[in-house]
C-alpha cells in the first residue's frame, strides 16, 4: 500500500455517506447536497493564497507572458474548460490561457489511464509549449501526486516560470514545486476517492477565481459588464446590445449603430458613446489606458 495515497484525504471513507446504497433517491441527493455545501468554505479559506495567484498571473499576463493549466483526468478536464472559456468572455487570444491534460484532447472525452504517472511527458509538455520564464503554469491534481503535473511544474520552475498548484490535500507531493499552492479542502467524498465530485467542485471555484478576477484587473470588464466579448452568435450580439445599453443609457438603436460602427467591440462603442469620439480616435484612447475602460473615459474628462 502506498502510504502516501493512503493518507490522504480525498481517499478515507466518508462516515456520514456509508450506506447511500441504502437510501432512497431523495435521501442519497439530500446527502450529496449537504457535502457540497461544504465546498465553499473549504476555498474560503484558501482566499490569502488565491490572491497570491491571482496577484502573479496578473502580473505575467500584463507583461506579454501566458497562462498554462497542467492536470490529469477530471483536475485537467477542468482546466482545459477554464481556459477554453477565455477568448469568448473575456476576448482574448486563445493562446493566452492554454489548458493541457495528461494524455491529450483525447483525454477529454475518454479516460486514457496512467499517463498522469508519465513525468517525461509532463516535462515533454512545458518544452513543447515553449514556456519561458514570462510564463506562469498552474497545476492540477487533487490528490497532489500526479507526476505529470509534478514534472511539469517542475521544469517550469526550473526554466524560471511562475508556479501555482491547485490540490485538495494539504503538505502534498505538489507544494514543493509551487510558488503558491491552493489547496481547499473538502474532506472524504461521497463515494471514496471519486474527486470528480466536491474535489472537483473547489477546483471549478478556483479556477474560477484565477481566470474572472485577473481579467477584471486586466481591464476586461467595466463594472461587472463583459465589455471585451466576442459577439460571435446571435445571442452574444443581442448581449453585447444590452451591456452597450446598460453602460451608457442609450436607447436600442443608438447602441446597434454604435456596435456595428466599432464594428462589433463592444468595448470600442461604449468608449464612443461616453465620449463622443469616433472608432480611430476612441480605439487609440483604449489603448493608451491599457485596454482599461474606465480608465480611458475618466482620462478623456479629465483632458475635456
Amino acid at each position: 500500500m502506498d502510504e502516501y495515497l493512503s493518507g490522504l484525504t480525498t481517499e478515507e471513507i466518508n462516515e456520514k455517506t456509508l450506506n447511500i446504497d441504502e437510501c432512497t433517491t431523495e435521501q442519497m441527493l439530500r446527502l450529496m447536497n449537504e457535502q457540497d455545501a461544504t465546498v465553499p468554505t473549504a476555498v474560503e479559506a484558501e482566499i490569502p493564497q488565491i490572491m497570491k495567484a491571482v496577484d502573479i498571473l496578473h502580473h505575467v499576463l500584463k507583461n506579454g507572458g501566458r497562462m498554462f493549466y497542467v492536470g490529469a483526468g477530471s483536475s485537467g478536464r477542468l482546466g482545459v474548460l477554464d481556459a477554453s472559456e477565455c477568448p469568448p468572455t473575456f476576448g482574448v487570444d486563445a493562446m493566452l490561457v492554454q489548458g493541457h491534460i495528461a494524455g491529450g484532447d483525447v483525454a477529454l472525452r475518454f479516460a486514457v489511464e496512467g499517463f498522469e504517472d508519465n513525468a517525461d511527458e509532463g516535462v515533454a509538455l512545458i518544452e513543447r509549449c515553449g514556456v519561458t520564464d514570462k510564463d506562469a503554469v498552474i497545476g492540477i491534481t487533487a490528490s497532489g501526486s500526479a507526476q505529470f503535473v509534478i514534472a511539469a511544474l517542475r521544469r517550469a520552475q526550473e526554466i524560471g516560470a511562475s508556479t501555482i498548484g491547485v490540490v485538495n490535500n494539504k503538505n502534498s507531493k505538489l507544494a514543493p514545486v509551487c510558488d503558491v499552492c491552493i489547496a481547499p479542502v473538502v474532506g472524504p467524498e461521497v463515494i471514496m476517492g471519486s474527486t470528480r465530485l466536491k474535489a472537483g467542485t473547489a477546483q471549478k471555484l478556483v479556477l474560477n477565481m484565477l481566470t474572472t478576477c485577473t481579467m477584471v484587473k486586466l481591464g476586461k470588464t467595466y463594472n461587472n459588464l463583459m465589455v471585451d466579448m466576442k459577439a460571435s452568435n446571435i445571442k452574444l450580439r443581442d448581449r453585447s446590445v444590452r451591456i452597450i445599453r446598460a453602460a451608457s443609457g442609450v436607447d436600442e438603436a443608438t447602441a446597434m449603430t454604435h456596435l456595428e460602427a466599432a464594428s462589433m467591440n463592444c468595448k470600442l462603442a461604449i468608449m464612443m458613446i461616453k465620449t463622443g469620439m469616433n472608432a480611430a480616435d476612441a480605439e487609440q484612447a483604449l489603448q493608451q489606458s491599457e485596454g482599461s475602460l474606465k480608465r480611458a473615459i475618466r482620462t478623456f474628462v479629465q483632458v475635456v
